[in-house]
């Protein structure tokens, strides 16, 4: 017979041993230690397309770097939000903001890399192509520092109306070297640009702008200014100058304002307070005054929205970038998972309905990231002007679209992961807080799709140009020509245009994604997407995808290859 206290010593090691935690097992390897760029079929296969694969070992460089380090200081950039000091310790006004170095780490490697000036630097064909690769790239390991080094890449047109001011600027912009100090741009080799448009009355409408700018001497182009008044949003405040409006006796003007005046003294503009957004918490963005800030006229005195077009043009088509890289990132997160996961006893790559919800999330992503890479193409060749054109049209149809569509998207790859998803170690919510930035930011939905009006009316050249770009497809799909029909019967109908403005846009949105597709793209992608979005029209939930031999491709092409 046991003895009683043998007994008692074998029943509390057996409740030990349940009490152990559970093997953890079905749970995926997380998505890390990669090429964002050599595990991106869609990618490489458009950038060859159009004419950006000279820069393939840039990019394949920049994507490792991306699926490694630079996506570790993405997390850590977020985690540890700018702080704002008003004062130093003495007193002194200082306005500085300050950055965890993880922040400091991605702009060293944006910069490095070019991705705020390469075009500019070398405007060879395939520049504009190879640069929106890598900001697809950056924005996948973190989105926020690419507010920065967007607006120093577009603020370069609008530095270009002035010559006098040019000659001391663009070659500190165009500089591959990031210089985080706050101290006078004349003791730096490499800058970047901010931005300051709108203001509390006013928003998109800038030209309700109540900011004045008085001259200090002579008036015009290339003079001195100064600038009394507030901006509501001063995007990038650690930036070393910013473009700004204000308005003059002739009107609304364009400046441009440096953190330090020209003598080594702190400018007359003070930071009232960092915003608290919903995303994008690795940049900063705040309300300032000018409290008689020094500046530069740009352009000329009273046109100043025409000196900045170039600049918004440019600020647009990085929005189309970064939300078809936070597509991408979603897609990719939620291919990867779902790969490793069984559920119902059969992996989730093998069960129809998955297969039909990620090979749909996957066309999405392919189309945005197509229409991108198109209207990248016609910046490339910006002396033809039936590029222009086209470039002045579809980068506010494509910012309107793809901005638009990148929340639904991330919130549908999240509900792909799970509740695995839905935690802060992954990468979904931050993409999902994210995703809604590039559709506010540069100008709302509304504003896009107006503008897009103003341009049909304008310039009926721009009109034909894009109807030229559907026809190059027409008769290969009935559903296509059918609603191509319809779409230039409403944009001939003045009396009901503006109300219907988003419906028509829609419509353009989808039908140039599906004629690049067509006349660029791959068969399965191209097959799918019509059938999915022009004939079937199942935009409007996920997994709707009616050939369901085609899903298990589309999404293997869509999975990131390790």
């Amino acid at each position: 017979m046991d003895h009683p206290s043998r007994s008692l010593e074998h029943d509390s090691l057996a409740h030990k041993a349940q009490a152990e935690t559970h093997e953890v097992f079905n749970q995926p390897t997380p998505l890390e230690h990669y090429n964002a760029y050599t595990s991106d079929n869609a990618l490489q296969f458009w950038i060859t397309k159009f004419g950006g694969d000279w820069a393939s070992s840039n990019l394949r460089a920049y994507g490792d770097r991306c699926g490694n380090e630079l996506q570790r200081a993405g997390f850590l950039a977020n985690e540890n939000k700018p702080q704002f000091d008003t004062h130093d310790r003495f007193g002194h006004r200082v306005d500085l903001v300050r950055f965890h170095p993880a922040y400091h780490e991605l702009m060293h490697a944006a910069v490095r890399a070019g991705i705020h000036a390469s075009p500019w630097r070398h405007p060879i064909a395939g520049a504009h192509v190879a640069r929106a690769g890598l900001m697809y790239l950056h924005t996948q390991a973190e989105a926020g520092t690419c507010c920065p080094i967007t607006m120093t890449f577009a603020a370069v047109p609008a530095l270009k109306s002035t010559p006098s001011v040019a000659a001391e600027w663009l070659p500190k912009i165009l500089s591959d070297e990031y210089d985080e100090r706050n101290v006078p741009y004349t003791q730096k080799n490499g800058v970047t640009i901010g931005m300051a448009m709108t203001e509390k009355q006013g928003g998109s409408d800038v030209r309700a702008n109540t900011t004045r700018a008085y001259p200090l001497g002579e008036a015009g182009p290339g003079e001195a200014y100064e600038i009394v008044g507030h901006k509501w949003f001063c995007s990038a405040p650690m930036s070393d100058a910013f473009l700004v409006l204000a308005q003059t006796e002739s009107g609304l003007s364009c400046f441009l304002l440096p953190r330090w005046r020209p003598d080594g003294n702190k400018n007359a503009m003070h930071i009232q307070r960092l915003k608290n957004k919903l995303g994008n918490c690795s940049n900063a963005s705040s309300e300032v005054e000018y409290r008689g800030a020094f500046a530069w006229m740009l352009g000329e005195e009273g046109r100043g929205v025409r000196t900045i077009i170039d600049m918004v043009a440019m600020t647009r088509f990085d929005c189309m970038i970064g939300s078809s890289g936070l597509m991408r990132a979603a897609v990719a997160q939620a291919t990867h998972h779902t790969s490793g996961r069984s559920v119902f006893g059969k992996n989730l790559h093998k069960q129809p309905l998955m297969q039909n919800v990620l090979a749909d999330l996957a066309l999405e992503s392919e189309a945005a990231l197509a229409l991108t890479m198109r209207l990248a193409h016609s910046l490339d060749q910006q002396q033809d002007e039936a590029h222009q054109l086209f470039a002045r049209l579809v980068t506010a149809i494509g910012k309107y679209w793809i901005c638009k569509r990148a929340p639904h998207l991330t919130y549908e790859a999240m509900e792909c992961i799970g509740g695995v998803g839905y935690v802060e170690e992954n990468l979904l919510p931050r993409l999902y807080r994210e995703a809604p930035v590039n559709a506010i930011w540069e100008g709302s939905g509304n504003v896009q799709c107006l503008d897009v009006l103003r341009a049909t009316d304008k310039s009926p050249a721009a009109v034909e140009v894009l109807f030229n770009e559907l026809n190059l497809v027409r008769g290969q799909s009935v559903a296509f020509d059918q609603q191509f029909l319809q779409l230039q019967k409403l944009l001939k109908d003045p009396t009901s245009i503006e109300a219907n403005s988003r419906f028509v846009v829609d419509k353009l949105a989808v039908l140039l994604q599906a004629a690049t597709l067509m006349q660029s793209g791959e068969s399965l992608i191209s097959d799918a997407f019509v059938a999915a979005r022009v004939e079937g029209q199942s935009a409007f939930n996920y997994g709707s995808l009616l050939n369901q031999s085609q899903s298990q491709a589309i999404m293997q092409r869509a999975q990131p290859h390790l």
